[in-house]
């Protein structure tokens, strides 16, 4: 039998399958923030190392 608000048969605690489907989610947040923050100041990294050595 399943527990009501789960997937899984036999879980005595209601709601575990959605606190593990939002801990994936915050999880999968975090890495594409941080991804996208590196990805931008790598982007302004070279924009000046670029100005730097443009012909003046």
């Amino acid at each position: 039998m399943t527990a009501p608000g789960t997937d899984e048969p036999g879980t005595d605690e209601p709601g575990i399958d959605t606190e593990r489907w939002k801990e994936r989610g915050v999880m999968l947040r975090v890495f594409v923030y941080v991804f996208a923050t590196h990805a931008f100041a790598g982007f302004v990294w070279i924009l000046f190392y670029v100005g730097q050595h443009a012909q003046k």
